[in-house]
């Protein structure tokens, strides 16, 4: 297939595959040849295990990493045509590469899923990682830059589709801003728990124990540790990693989704006619009808509801995943080679979201206008909740009636209460401040502008932070030295060697913890490194 227009999915001729910048920064994580490269890692990682305890020297690791390197997804997939099995087809090709010395080393200990499931940890940590939290990072600095802007414009707020009362556009931007980071850090959280594991054919460590028959719990956390992987929490499992690490990343994807569209939803209904308050920017090109030539239609943020209506039903799919009879069956194999879709779909909303958003027009008259419609009507709240602060028991009652004569007689409501023989004598008593609020409701917005500099200004930091963290992390998991690992492969000797295992042995770890413990040793060592030679700079002065 050469045209991308005969394929079948959206994604592929319309949105992914159309689209050459998310195309080529997605396709290294989220493509089946991605998918193949990661599972050759995973091999790769193997090996590396297996040469750092002396069971595979050099000559033969060397041969076996540098095959994993150049292995491909074409003939993985030529080689599946005959094996009906694509680890297999993965696991023949690079030994096709190697001596048949080298080749005994390839795949040894390891079941299909302990690759696959591995794999799949490794490139959804690094797609996260990589591309869409710095792509949600990105729109929240969209986001808190349109807040603190119309931090003071005022804006009627709407509960049920009516006016309600006063808030600021900028109120409601950072009520985002703030839902998103939520996300953002939930994508984080998830994402720093997804386990690989090296367990074999039914998770008992069959095939492992027979080289290792006290520490293969061990041999599995050093493998992980070479891709930058933790176990599960109870190093446990069945021919599976346990499925619930990937549904919790899954809901974080689908719930970032729901914001995303909800966010969308609510500018596409300030589009209407009636409402007209902010306005999508486009090309003297674009056409918004093929019959109205008027039409200007909010379209960027049509598609990003579809997008999310279309998706969003498949996290009952995630969740069926979950189940797996005894110890594996194929029931979720097809189904789960879908998710990546979710998360291209999701970047790409993210993407389209943020430029509709960086460049939407906003008609600061248009939303004094609309406040000015119900200007008169919901003076009522402040006006009730005041008279009640004055002891007046039956304040809310008496509001509403006199409201509801002030909308069938076109009268003010603040002239009906002053005129009220009950009320009036009590609104003189009001503080000034209250009283211009009564004159004029458009300035009873309450800390709507205090809260979304808060928002924003705590949201910003939590950016920079992650921003920070994100590039730390890529930087030291791209330097991986086998140093790292020493006490590990220490504790494996000595389990082998008769040293007892500590009740309740279960060897994995908080993974943020351990690389931000490797990120503190790599800013030491530079350090040291540049102490070292400011000082051969001095002697040689």
């Amino acid at each position: 297939m050469q045209n991308i227009y005969d394929c079948v999915s959206p994604l592929d001729f319309r949105y992914y595959g159309a689209d050459p910048q998310v195309f080529e920064r997605v396709q290294p994580y989220l493509s089946e040849a991605a998918f193949i490269k990661y599972q050759a890692r995973a091999e790769r990682a193997l090996v590396l295990t297996f040469f750092d305890l002396g069971w595979c020297p050099s000559p033969l690791s060397n041969e076996i990493l540098e095959a994993c390197d150049v292995v491909t997804a074409d003939e993985v997939y030529e080689e599946e045509k005959k094996t009906g099995h694509v680890v297999r087809a993965l696991v023949n090709c690079i030994a096709r590469k190697v001596s048949g010395e080298a080749g005994r080393f390839v795949h040894l200990f390891a079941t299909s899923a302990d690759i696959t499931d591995t794999a799949s940890a490794l490139r959804f940590q690094e797609f996260v990682r990589d591309i869409l939290l710095p792509d949600l990072l990105d729109f929240q600095t969209t986001l808190i830059k349109l807040a603190r802007e119309h931090a003071k414009t005022p804006q009627i707020g709407r509960t049920h589709g009516q006016h309600a009362e006063p808030i600021t556009f900028g109120f409601s931007i950072a009520l985002y801003v703030d839902r998103l980071g939520g996300r953002i850090q939930l994508l984080e959280d998830t994402r720093q728990k997804l386990p690989g594991q090296l367990s074999g054919a039914v998770g008992a460590y069959n095939a492992l124990s027979l080289q290792l028959p006290r520490g293969a719990v061990m041999f599995e956390k050093i493998f992980l540790s070479h891709l930058g992987l933790q176990p599960a929490p109870g190093s446990i499992s069945s021919q599976v990693v346990q499925p619930e690490h990937i549904t919790d990343l899954g809901y974080a994807a689908h719930s970032c989704f729901s914001v995303l569209a909800n966010l969308a939803d609510d500018i596409r209904h300030l589009h209407r006619s009636e409402i007209g308050e902010v306005q999508e920017q486009y090309s003297a090109e674009t056409v918004g009808s093929s019959t109205m030539p008027h039409k200007l239609n909010p379209k960027n943020f049509e598609n990003i509801k579809g997008m999310w209506k279309a998706f969003a039903p498949r996290i009952t799919t995630l969740l069926m995943d979950q189940i797996s009879e005894h110890q594996r069956d194929l029931t979720n194999s097809a189904s789960q080679r879908f998710l990546p879709e979710l998360f291209v779909a999701l970047d790409y909303c993210i993407g389209r979201l943020n430029r509709a958003m960086g460049e939407l027009r906003i008609n600061k008259e248009a939303m004094r206008n609309n406040l000015e419609v119900s200007k008169e009507h919901i003076v009522a709240e402040p006006l009730y909740i005041l008279l009640a602060l004055q002891g007046y028991g039956e304040a809310y009652e008496k509001v509403r009636a006199l409201a509801r004569k002030a909308r069938e007689g076109s009268r003010r409501l603040i002239d009906l209460a002053s005129e009220d023989a009950d009320i009036g004598p009590r609104l003189k008593g009001l503080k000034p401040e209250h009283l211009k609020i009564l004159e004029d409701p458009i300035k009873y917005t309450g800390q709507a502008q205090e809260r979304t500099f808060a928002v924003c200004d705590q949201r910003e930091s939590e950016i920079c932070q992650l921003r920070e963290y994100l590039k730390e992390e890529k930087e030291v998991l791209s330097t991986a030295k086998t140093e790292r690992f020493g006490s590990m492969y220490e504790q494996l000797r000595a389990l082998e060697a008769g040293a007892p295992a500590p009740k309740g042995f279960c060897p994995a770890e908080n993974r943020k913890k351990v690389l931000e413990a490797w990120i503190e040793e790599a800013k030491l060592n530079k350090q040291l490194t540049n102490n070292i030679v400011e000082l051969k700079q001095g002697v040689n002065s």
